[in-house]
């Protein structure tokens, strides 16, 4: 209670004191037009008391803060009415004055905190990049080489298993089953290719998939951050997007999106402990603590031949039966997308079916006695995946925050433009792909950069789960541990330039987008 009063007395005095400031610097600026020799007298009293109160406070002048503070005041007062005597402006000088003083006052510490906090340190990182481990020998670029050389940051050396990976065959399917839908559509209308989203989907899906087959082979901090950026990037926007336009068709659209907001008001570090809870794996001998290997091992106890297991296969049969009447309903209609789909989707509950009736879905294990114990998923040990897992948590966070944006350029959409698209005679789907979705590219690209600058700083979440280990590093962690664990400031610093020098293409992007916006 002691800290939680003290922070709240902290945010009051600040709020107190930029109030004071805001009001007392706008009553000292208006003195100065009509009663000058009162503005001159108070602007040295408040000049000199903040003088008096930064010489005691960094102990340049010994003795107790609250002296040196009222006596700085007092001399300001003194020197500033005599001056206010002694110099007398014309109106519009004072006007002038007036108008700068405001513009200095107010601006002037933001600037200065801007400075202190951001320019000045960035020069010195900058500076201390181009020196050795203990910054005193200069060494030029030898710590952005060790980064590009390194094995650690950049491994390339299993690039030739990206080609028969079974993820890439995947991808190569997606992408080839997308561009076959496209050349059938695109026949009928005489084209090449028709872009629909039946096409789209599929193609979007198949190069989501071949970056997991590319960036899973090619290892080190550079390259986890690279997949950091495409898998949350590229989830929290879908994700969000999806939340927003399904959240506006269910009765309770407030709780829904609060429900899907509400991990945004916890922190990376907590969401780390929470999320590392869940992932725990106990030894196969002793109960399962972790939520998600409680549930597969309880999965994995349903062995073909049990009651459960086939419980399972007839609850998942209805499912896939649902999924086939959905696409014979797609093809009658000719609606390729909804086939497609449909069929897909029917693919991972066909797997199922056979793992139930076969050999099993993971989860158990068989003992040295032939008895099964649970066989647990160790989420954050295995690698590469379990940069996957780590992943999973900042997009739990950021799905609220993409949701929040978009649904709101979806309701800013004109309601002529949807009206007189259904007047027109278009589906739903249709006005949505056709009308809406080219009116929120803008606001999906904001959202895109902001998180590509977010993701790319990523720190409080490997640190909290893994600390960077079993091949989870990424440059934010990599910079502190070798600055401030291993006190290498040169090549520490060289990674805090290459992380700043990553984000400034996505916040100029940005920057200019709005820009061009207000122009």
């Amino acid at each position: 209670m002691g800290a939680l009063g003290g922070a709240l007395a902290s945010v009051v005095i600040a709020i107190g004191a930029s109030a004071a400031l805001f009001v007392g610097a706008n009553w000292v600026f208006d003195l100065a037009v009509d009663r000058w020799r009162r503005f001159t007298a108070a602007s040295g009293a408040l000049l000199g008391a903040a003088v008096g109160a930064v010489l005691a406070g960094n102990d340049v002048a010994p003795g107790p803060i609250l002296l040196w503070t009222i006596g700085g005041a007092a001399a300001g007062l003194i020197a500033g009415a005599g001056l206010g005597s002694v110099m007398s402006p014309s109106a519009p000088a004072r006007q002038r004055l007036t108008e700068r003083g405001r513009i200095v006052t107010f601006l002037g510490p933001a600037v200065l905190f801007v400075a202190l906090g951001l320019v000045i340190p960035l020069i010195r990182t900058i500076y201390l990049s181009v020196f050795d481990d203990r910054s005193v020998e200069w060494v030029g670029l030898a710590n952005y080489g060790e980064i590009l050389t390194n094995e650690k940051s950049i491994d390339l050396s299993g690039w030739a298993d990206i080609f028969t990976s079974r993820l890439f065959f995947a991808a190569v399917a997606l992408v080839a089953v997308g561009l076959l839908i496209g050349m059938i559509a695109g026949r009928r209308r005489g084209r090449v290719l028709e872009p629909l989203p039946s096409v789209i989907g599929p193609i979007g899906i198949g190069m989501f998939v071949l970056s997991f087959a590319v960036l899973s082979t090619l290892r080190g901090t550079v390259m986890n951050n690279l997949w950091w950026v495409v898998v949350v990037t590229a989830l929290s926007t879908g994700l969000g997007l999806a939340a927003a336009v399904l959240a506006e068709r269910v009765r309770w659209e407030s709780v829904a999106k609060s429900l899907i907001f509400l991990p945004m008001a916890i922190s990376f570090v907590g969401a780390g402990i929470i999320w590392r809870f869940m992932y725990i794996a106990r030894p196969p001998q002793k109960p399962q603590t972790g939520v998600l290997n409680a549930i597969w091992a309880g999965v994995g106890s349903l062995r073909p031949g049990t009651t459960g297991s086939w419980v399972a296969v007839a609850l998942i049969g209805a499912v896939t039966l649902a999924l086939a009447g959905l696409c014979a309903f797609g093809i009658r209609r000719r609606q390729i997308g909804l086939a497609v789909g449909a069929a897909v989707s029917a693919l991972p509950a066909l797997w199922l079916i056979y793992r139930f009736l076969g050999p099993g879905v993971g989860g158990s294990v068989p003992g040295p006695t032939g008895e099964h114990t649970a066989g647990t998923i160790l989420f954050l040990q295995e690698a590469p995946f379990n940069n996957v897992w780590l992943m999973v948590v900042l997009v739990w966070i950021q799905t609220g925050f993409a949701m929040v944006i978009l649904s709101a350029a979806i309701k800013a959409v004109p309601t002529e433009m949807l009206e007189a698209a259904r007047v027109d005679g278009a589906t739903e789907r249709q006005t949505f792909w056709h009308v809406t979705m080219p009116t929120i590219v803008p606001t999906i690209t904001v959202v895109a950069t902001t998180l590509i600058v977010l993701v790319m700083k990523v720190y409080d979440i490997v640190k909290v789960m893994t600390a960077g280990n079993f091949g989870t590093q990424v440059i934010a962690n990599e910079m502190w541990q070798r600055a401030f664990t291993e006190l290498n400031f040169g090549l520490g610093s060289a990674l805090a330039v290459v992380l700043f020098l990553a984000v400034v293409p996505a916040m100029a992007f940005n920057i200019r987008r709005m820009q061009r916006a207000d122009a």
